[in-house]
């Protein structure tokens, strides 16, 4: 496949650090106020998939 360049890298990057943050923000809104099973699972997942994501991306860069 061609290359990436840098600003499609940091735009993954960035969008991935968002992912996660958002997905933090789940887990304490569903501990701290809403107590909701549904919030907490999205949470873990977005936090997940936001962290898998800058891993893949950092690994990728390593590599090229």
């Amino acid at each position: 496949m061609g290359a990436t360049g840098p600003i499609h890298r940091l735009a993954t990057l960035a969008l991935s650090v968002v992912m996660t943050v958002i997905g933090l923000a789940l887990i304490v809104q569903s501990a701290v106020v809403a107590h909701s099973v549904l919030r907490l699972v999205l949470g873990v997942l977005f936090v997940a998939a936001g962290a898998g994501r800058v891993w893949i991306e950092l690994r990728r860069g390593r590599t090229t």
